[in-house]
């Protein structure tokens, strides 16, 4: 640990001693890196980057499509520090026992992930009765760009976010006319990936919409999967100040379990049938003293999981105003509403029994202000109070500073609480030869404290960022036994995580970039699907009509089981692709994936894939 805490002061001092330099040579111009300084998510209103004390990192819409990935949860594993997702095959996480699609961020994530909040256009995604987003349903295409807040974000969105929040803002028809974008490719293991989308926009109305399918026979046997999404976005400006819009989201995929490939026994888990679906309308009005939004969304789903039958749902309200009366200062306002529940049946073991058939209501508000100094400093600070129906009330304060003592440097120190509601599996639910469900849980809770610097370099090509933290949890519902001597869900785990993060983004010329990251984590209690360590580099040559992009991936101790036995491996992953532009609409490519044939695992008792191969095609086209 005395090695890592060097590490950070040295890092530290780097980038306060650069800060001279930048003064006196760097120049204000729009030839900037791959990474967007507006941002929405940390604040709920567009601001400059550098002015939230919040660690949050964009993922551009350009950079996801060129990355010829389907699944879009694998990208940002790659390229955002401290988060990690698991995988166990060539395409598709599945569900139940045995499955992947695990996000943690920091460390914190829970398995499932029900310590992260995904929001799908600024709207909360996950099941009604499990508490946890499903990762196959978030797909790469179509997206315009994704937001991603490293640490609690509770005091604005609730439950869920105590690890963080990825916010997957998906494209709309923003030129007038018409657009249209498709991408097909085929590969190892009988892999076949479409993806499709288009886009039109006339006077004050626009809509897009997108198709995509993907299916591999998989590596093993057994471990089939096949996924169709479909997505529709829309949009109306009623007039100067006032703006209506309303998405959908479909998706129904199926797989199978291939079971432990260490075992003799068990050959086969799991197969599964899912559909889940997501709509929204929300009424978004903009002033010049104030601005904010009111929406509704509704979240679904159908699941049969060899014979556990439920359907969930995820619906509520959400009201927040911006007011910015005094110069430098915002003040936002927010209440939340929601409720979630489900019905649940178990027909393998025990004919038809009902589990579950309820539901439970949150209602929360939240005030928090913005006050920007000298035109340098911003202090931010907030509160939300939360009512769960079952367990109570949970307070939520939050609190940061930003410092920009020149353009192209940014401070920022923040200390933020999280916090997650017991899942109504955790509350209710009783399933044969499992823990015993408590409705006497209590939320769980983290106060997460974090430095961060950001420094910009030649011209704004080379941007650099660096962080510490440091998470304290208590009340983390883990098994444990209760007075009867019987498993069952407790409020006994703890966390206490710190580390380092690092970035780097570096537009050398028109034609060369290259990027980086690293994080480094101190976990008193490890986690699984967490590595200690996690490297990431990738560069990108693009000469004319060429672009070849290659990247390594190592990691380094990530645990595959923890308790009485703990185990845990360490790996590297080398990436390439090459593309030719063939016209100004189609391009044509191929990509390699795990080219030194490593063999590993994520999830335990589930080898990955060796080297891959996926060739193809993309095709875009504009008419404006």
């Amino acid at each position: 640990m005395k090695k890592t805490n060097l590490l950070c002061a040295a890092a530290i001092l780097f980038f306060f001693k650069t800060t001279g330099f930048a003064q006196d040579e760097l120049k204000a111009v729009t030839n900037t890196i791959a990474i967007e300084e507006v941002v929405v998510t940390g604040t709920k209103t567009s601001v400059n980057r550098n002015q939230v004390p919040l660690t949050i990192s964009v993922i551009t819409g350009d950079k996801i499509e060129k990355s010829f990935e389907s699944s879009l949860l694998p990208v940002l594993s790659e390229q955002i520090p401290g988060l990690f997702v698991t995988e166990r095959g060539v395409t598709g996480f599945g569900v139940a026992n045995g499955a992947a699609g695990q996000i943690s961020i920091r460390g914190v994530g829970g398995s499932p992930t029900t310590e992260v909040l995904v929001l799908l256009n600024g709207n909360p995604q996950y099941m009604g009765i499990m508490g946890h987003p499903l990762a196959d349903a978030y797909r790469s295409a179509n997206i315009e760009r994704v937001e991603i807040i490293r640490g609690p974000a509770s005091m604005l969105y609730g439950s869920n976010a105590m690890g963080g929040v990825i916010n997957i803002i998906t494209k709309e028809q923003t030129s007038e006319g018409a657009s249209a974008h498709a991408n097909l490719q085929y590969g190892s293991f009988n892999t076949l990936k479409v993806a499709t989308g288009g886009g039109f926009n006339k006077n004050e109305f626009n809509i897009y919409a997108g198709l995509n399918h993907d299916q591999t026979d998989g590596h093993r046997e057994a471990s089939y999967f096949k996924s169709t999404d479909g997505y529709l976005k829309t949009g109306y400006k009623l007039n100067q100040h006032h703006t209506i819009s309303a998405d959908l989201s479909i998706v129904n995929f199926r797989g199978a379990d291939p079971g432990l490939d260490t075992s003799d026994i068990i050959k086969h888990g799991d197969t599964l049938d899912i559909f889940r679906g997501m709509g929204a309308i929300s009424l978004n009005n903009r002033y010049e003293k104030f601005d904010g939004s009111v929406r509704m969304f509704y979240n679904f789903g159908n699941h049969d999981i060899t014979g556990f039958l439920s359907n969930d749902f995820n619906y509520g309200l959400m009201f927040y105003e911006n007011f910015k009366y005094i110069k430098g200062n915002t003040i936002t306002l927010g209440v939340d509403y929601k409720t979630y529940g489900g019905k649940a049946e178990l027909t393998k073991y025990m004919g038809g029994t009902i589990l579950t058939d309820t539901s439970i209501n949150e209602l929360a508000g939240y005030i928090m202000v913005q006050q920007n100094l000298f035109s340098k400093l911003t202090i931010n600070a907030g509160i939300r109070i939360d009512n769960n129906s079952v367990f109570g009330t949970e307070l939520v304060p939050s609190g940061g500073i930003s410092y920009n003592p020149w353009s192209t440097t940014t401070i920022a120190a923040s200390v933020s609480k999280g916090f997650r509601s017991p899942t109504i599996r955790e509350l209710f639910i009783q399933f044969p030869f499992a823990p015993a469900p408590n409705p006497e849980l209590n939320a769980e809770k983290s106060i997460n404290s974090e430095l961060s610097v950001q420094q910009k370099l030649f011209e704004n090509k080379l941007a650099l960022e660096v962080g510490v933290y440091t998470i304290k949890g208590s009340d983390f519902i883990a098994v444990g036994l209760n007075e009867a001597n019987k498993k069952t869900y407790l409020n006994i785990g703890e966390v206490h995580n710190s580390g380092l993060e690092l970035a780097i983004n570096h537009k050398v010329t028109n034609w060369l970039s290259w990027n980086a990251n690293y994080s480094y984590i101190n976990m008193e209690n490890p986690v699984v699907g967490t590595p200690t360590q996690k490297v990431f580099a990738g560069i990108s040559y693009h000469p004319n009509k060429f672009d070849f992009t290659t990247s390594y991936q190592y990691i380094s101790d990530i645990y595959n089981t923890v308790g009485l036995i703990e185990s845990k491996e360490s790996y590297g992953l080398l990436n390439a692709q090459a593309s030719y532009r063939v016209h100004k609409t189609l391009k044509l490519f191929i990509k390699g994936e795990n080219l030194l044939n490593e063999e590993y695992s994520i999830n335990a008792g589930y080898t990955m894939p060796g080297a891959t191969l996926m060739a193809g095609f993309t095709f875009n086209y504009s008419m404006d």
